[in-house]
């Protein structure tokens, strides 16, 4: 096996090893890569969590309450008021303007999201 292995080397010129290498080398970066990716992620979410923690949830407020204000609004205008429920009436609830309507789920999803993973460190 040593034999062939010299014949094919001189052969070759070495060149055969410097693909094998090259080769070897990438995996190497491309495993670094992704670990270096995880870390980040694991990071990041700390850092967010952290944020909550020192502050952020009152930041937080700012935002989510007059959203949640909005959605139970709209719940119990849903539920008594509209107009075939038990007390229908002829006013409706606004929706929300095209930007907040598609930021209202990133908001929602980015508390949770946090909190959620928050709770599941611990």
């Amino acid at each position: 096996m040593a034999l062939l292995r010299t014949i094919i080397g001189w052969i070759t010129g070495g060149a055969l090893d410097r693909v094998l290498s090259t080769v070897d080398k990438r995996i190497e970066s491309q495993t670094d890569r992704e670990r270096i990716k995880g870390e980040i992620v694991k990071e990041h979410v700390r850092n967010k969590a952290n944020w909550m923690r020192a502050g952020g949830f009152w930041l937080m407020l700012i935002f989510a309450l007059p959203l949640g204000l909005w959605w139970a609004s709209v719940l119990l205008y849903s539920v008594l008021w509209c107009a075939g429920c038990a007390y229908p009436q002829g006013w409706t609830i606004a929706a929300l303007p095209p930007p907040l309507d598609e930021w209202a789920g990133m908001i929602v999803v980015s508390i949770f999201g946090v909190l959620g993973v928050d709770r599941l460190r611990r």
